[in-house]
């Protein structure tokens, strides 16, 4: 089975990933640019159970970072956990986005990535 480990830029808060994940996204929603400070979002969601995380963190509006450096991390919910996919160890990822949201708030340089299902908000 495979495991994907990542830590906060501090490495206080460190995360394992088992397995594959669920599905693996980018998001260019307003909300998502301004918690990530940049023009999209990387992420994947795992079941609950194939998540796990070591260290203290905070939470604002359900979204989980480092109390020390910052980093933005996760949203971890009853049966699944997304996982923000800059923090994984391993660069580049060996994860590849299969759909988009929000292409509407997409910058007009930013070309879909190919293969990937468009939406001009969330899924639905």
């Amino acid at each position: 089975m495979t495991t994907l480990t990542g830590s906060c830029k501090c490495g206080n808060v460190r995360v394992a990933l088992r397995g594959n994940p669920v599905r693996i996204g980018i998001c260019h929603c307003t909300d998502c640019r301004q918690e990530s400070g940049s023009a999209f979002t990387f992420f994947a969601v795992w079941p609950a159970a194939e998540f796990e995380s070591q260290g203290e963190t905070s939470e604002f509006a359900g979204r989980r970072f480092c109390p020390n450096c910052g980093s933005r991390l996760f949203s971890a919910y009853e049966d699944e956990a997304e996982i923000k996919l800059g923090i994984l160890t391993e660069a580049p990822t060996p994860l590849a986005p299969t759909y988009e949201l929000w292409i509407k708030r997409r910058e007009k340089w930013l070309r879909p990535i190919e293969g990937a299902e468009q939406y001009l908000e969330d899924r639905t």
